[in-house]
């Protein structure tokens, strides 16, 4: 008897408990060979008060199974609360996205009928790691990280996606023309990993021109791999474009476990009613079965739903008149995929997967690390102040520079207010001041005597970063970028 294999389940929230019925119904009737691990998940397990949205038990099981097939979640307002999908991602490493995008011409209505691209977006990173502070009365701050070894991850995934999907081009979604530095090394890094890749075509577009290309012509788009908020507003976008993102499910991967999920939210106003799309979940457990090494399994099912998608056999959200058939509740949808097991569809193309389970052993193929001649040259000191304009600040601040570090520059909001800055600026109460060294490179103690000083006269800085060169290049952008 071939192996069984264990997944934890989470029914979620909302339409979540149905969709799940209709998803795991198909599974057994296709022959799946799992052993299921049924673990509470979501509203109920945040108010009983884990602010993940999962229990300890429940993590457990994910540790124990590696494989998580998640219905959607509703997580209530409140302070403290955090996304299921970012903690999920995050503690168990999940670094990688995954999210086929494709149009269903000519039976799902859409104006994009050659459409089929794939979505790869880095997971951990970027502003969605959620470093926030309130630095003042007017300002908070997001803090976008990005690195060399995990940008390394996400692009090598991607060309071997590509790779292993027959896909002919990658292309990378950034915009170093403003974020020259993160989405910069990003970048980089993107086009030396091509170069293993020769016979995929990378190219990269601008994120916000790239959208909307995306949005006019997404035919000419293959994979796409970009970071972590850019990523989650294109594949939604992409999604969409498909005819509806109650189509469409997503993969998050990681070198040890993978979490599976449909892209769309718990649905709480039609829950209960029995019509919701268990499309999006079942695209989900297709890729869950591909990644477990069950892709035979993997065809029969996406087969007979693009045979019943074909037959007309449609969900309330995406039957129309002419292209419809039947409009089923969600019951009466499962049944007709099950009905097709062992069917292909006629119009659309068939799929086949492989048997064998995917390895990612290519992705702790990091560059080697050589370490940069790092030299400490200045800080930048933020301040809470409103005590009148620029030069009224830089008259307070100038004399407390030591002989060390001297006051060069004050932005507000990124812009160059002093010296010699735009009067048309309009200013909060949130100030750059950089110190840059006066005689080579400084050491740590006269940062700390600089801030000595600040403090002795009153003055209320909230953040500092230090500034160094490495190997001799600035590692920081000039005021007013």
């Amino acid at each position: 008897m071939r192996d069984i294999t264990p997944v934890t389940v989470a029914r979620g929230d909302g339409i979540g408990s149905e969709i799940t019925d209709a998803v795991l119904y198909v599974m057994n009737a296709a022959g799946a060979r799992l052993k299921v691990e049924e673990v509470p998940a979501g509203e109920a397990v945040y108010k009983r008060g884990h602010p993940g949205g999962l229990d300890a038990a429940g993590w457990g099981s994910i540790r124990r199974t590696r494989v998580f097939l998640k219905g959607p979640i509703t997580m209530p307002q409140g302070y403290g609360n955090k996304s299921l999908n970012v903690v999920a991602r995050t503690t168990l490493g999940l670094f990688a996205n995954v999210r086929p995008c494709v149009s269903y011409h000519p039976y799902v209505r859409t104006r994009h009928p050659r459409m089929d691209v794939v979505i790869i977006r880095e997971n951990e990173e970027d502003l969605y790691a959620g470093i926030e502070h309130r630095q003042t009365d007017d300002v908070i701050q997001s803090v976008k990280l990005i690195s060399r070894p995990g940008s390394e991850r996400i692009v090598r995934y991607a060309f071997d996606f590509a790779r292993s999907n027959h896909r002919q081009k990658v292309t990378a979604f950034v915009k170093d023309n403003v974020m020259k530095m993160t989405d910069g090394l990003f970048l980089k890094i993107f086009y030396e990993i091509a170069a293993d890749y020769p016979e995929i075509k990378a190219d990269h577009m601008i994120v916000d021109i790239g959208a909307a290309r995306l949005a006019d012509q997404p035919e000419r788009f293959d994979v796409i791999v970009t970071l972590n908020l850019y990523g989650d507003i294109v594949s939604d976008i992409a999604a969409q474009l498909t005819g509806s993102v109650g189509l469409a499910g997503s993969a998050n991967i990681g070198e040890t476990c993978a979490m599976f999920e449909a892209i769309h939210g718990s649905a709480p106003m039609i829950a209960g009613q029995g019509i919701a799309n268990p499309s999006g979940l079942l695209m989900a457990a297709v890729m869950m079965l591909v990644h477990i090494g069950q892709g035979d399994i993997a065809a029969r099912i996406h087969n007979a739903w693009l045979k019943t998608i074909e037959d007309g056999i449609h969900t309330a959200d995406i039957y129309a008149r002419g292209l419809g058939r039947v409009r089923a509740g969600t019951a009466a949808f499962a049944e007709a995929v099950v009905e097709r097991l062992g069917q292909t569809p006629v119009t659309m193309p068939p799929v086949g997967y492989s048997t064998a389970r995917p390895t990612y052993d290519g992705l702790n193929r990091l560059a080697p690390r050589v370490r940069a001649l790092k030299e400490l040259v200045g800080v930048d000191v933020f301040l809470q102040w409103s005590g009148g304009l620029p030069d009224d600040l830089a008259e307070l601040v100038l004399p407390l520079s030591t002989d060390a570090l001297k006051l060069t520059s004050i932005s507000n909001r990124s812009q160059r207010v002093w010296p010699d800055g735009n009067a048309d600026v309009f200013c909060t109460d949130h100030w750059r001041c950089r110190f840059l060294a006066q005689h080579g490179p400084v050491q740590h103690a006269a940062i700390v005597d600089l801030l000595g000083r600040l403090a002795d006269a009153g003055i209320d800085f909230t953040q500092t970063e230090n500034l160094s060169n490495f190997d001799g290049k600035a590692g920081f952008s000039s005021p007013g970028q």
